[in-house]
């Protein structure tokens, strides 16, 4: 088993480095504090989980009209796309330009039909991992559900067979080895946020601490 404790702090602290926030530049493509690269660094909770596509499931539940279960042949016979987005990870890296191919989260959550009361979401992965976000975030055209990166299949360390990409927040609000998403009426902090992090998590804001909420 991993050692939580280190793990956490280390994260932190890689987070913590660097200036104070200070105001967004439009003009810029790389939020203040982040530097770019161009290796995609693997970060995670020390839990690689091997989930075959064989096995892989995807839930939503909660406040939905029809709770569903999605295998992997219902998954890819979603209506598919690619798309191109900036990752932020609050460990202080960016990289530009990442082709994602997958499905849109709405389009998932739309099959589900959730319910007027339903407001946030989390969403749980096959480590034990959990975020949360407002439903609004996950109905943006390039939030998705992504199965391949740069048009080969989504590699385990970063989240394969399926992780959540939210280009416009930082990177751990897009869950690894995703397996389910529940919806609430009233938000639900999930592993990082109780830990500290800020609950927004946009990258333009530097939200990455609960201290400037």
């Amino acid at each position: 088993m991993p050692d939580w404790k280190k793990l956490i702090e280390g994260k932190i602290a890689l987070a913590k480095r660097g200036a104070k926030p200070s105001a967004p530049n439009p003009n810029v493509r790389v939020p203040a504090g982040q530097k770019q690269v161009n290796n995609f660094p693997i970060l995670d909770l020390g839990i690689k989980p091997a989930i075959s596509t064989a096995e892989w499931q995807l839930r939503v539940y909660g406040l939905v009209e029809n709770e569903i279960k999605l295998d992997w042949a219902q998954f890819q016979a979603l209506p598919q796309l690619a798309d191109i987005s900036d990752f932020h990870c609050v460990t202080r890296w960016s990289q530009l330009d990442m082709v994602w191919q997958g499905v849109r989260v709405r389009d998932v959550l739309a099959l589900a039909n959730p319910h007027n009361t339903a407001h946030f979401a989390t969403m749980h992965s096959y480590d034990g991992y959990s975020t949360n976000l407002p439903i609004d975030a996950l109905l943006d055209d390039d939030v998705i559900l992504a199965h391949s990166v740069f048009s080969e299949a989504l590699p385990r360390e970063h989240g394969g067979p399926v992780r959540m990409i939210v280009p416009k927040r930082y990177a751990w609000k897009g869950a690894k080895w995703i397996k389910a998403i529940e919806l609430h009426e009233h938000d639900k902090r999930g592993f990082w946020e109780v830990r500290g992090y800020h609950n927004d998590a946009d990258p333009w804001l530097e939200q990455r601490f609960s201290d400037d909420e």
